[in-house]
């Protein structure tokens, strides 16, 4: 097994420019969570962020990423396509506190623009992706693979140790036991010296051990146990009892 490195963070936190807001009444700043914080700190290799559709915390991530140098619709500062140009802006707005020296890699992965993400990655010159040139993507095609096949191949041979990476829902294409796979490879990397900060909906994901969550709720960002989520709740519910839960949700 690979030796442990003491836990670092490459990002320390991310400050609200609240002098350069233009409006509160206009989007994303009229989003409450959003208009709602200050500054957050990242206190953990690995933080989630979490909440119902429309909290806020893609729109928080999308900004740290954009903040940050990456390219909105995923990929590093290398890649610079755009299919819709749709990001809210955030990212001009927030200060990001990192560290020195800082991570020698960084990566945006967003679920909903990876097959664009993808297609970008075959189109890029070999002398573009770097020194390990297609070894950083597993040496095959994204497209001639299934939807998880591919998000688990990124993980594998993208990312290493050293880097910064901001996941936007990376459950969405993993089964159960990739979703797993990935806590497995994450924690990995957290020891060899990586930082995460990832928004999900997944209850598997946010029970990566040490993990910080952050919940989007009631307009605000607050700290939250695991055990206490509503994802968890209702998760742990449905498999208890199906019957009985869809009795409920069901005419």
């Amino acid at each position: 097994m690979t030796s442990r490195l003491p836990a670092r963070n490459y990002l320390y936190s991310v400050t609200l420019l609240r002098d350069q807001v233009p409006s509160y009444e206009a989007y994303p700043f009229s989003i409450p969570a959003i208009a709602a914080f200050d500054r957050l700190a990242f206190k953990k290799p690995v933080t989630f962020l979490i909440g119902e559709n429309g909290t806020g915390k893609s729109t928080l991530l999308e900004g740290i990423a954009v903040a940050w140098g990456m390219n909105a619709e995923g990929g590093s500062r290398n890649f610079n396509f755009s299919t819709r140009d749709s990001h809210s802006g955030l990212g001009k707005h927030l200060r990001l506190d990192r560290s020195i020296p800082g991570a020698r890699d960084h990566f945006f992965l967003r679920a909903e623009s990876f097959y664009n993400l993808a297609t970008a990655i075959e189109n890029l010159d070999l002398h573009d992706v770097g020194p390990r040139g297609w070894a950083s993507y597993g040496r095959k095609s994204l497209h001639e693979q299934s939807h998880g096949e591919s998000f688990l191949t990124m993980f594998m041979n993208r990312f290493n140790g050293q880097g910064f990476y901001v996941l936007d829902e990376p459950e969405a294409a993993l089964s159960p036991t990739r979703q797993m796979s990935l806590i497995s490879v994450m924690h990995e990397l957290v020891g060899q010296g990586a930082q995460f900060v990832i928004a999900t909906h997944s209850p598997i994901l946010m029970a990566q051990p040490g993990a910080r969550i952050l919940l989007a709720a009631e307009g605000a960002l607050r700290e939250a146990a695991w055990d206490e989520i509503e994802h968890v709740r209702v998760t742990r519910a449905f498999l208890a009892n199906p019957e009985a839960v869809l009795r409920q949700v069901l005419p």
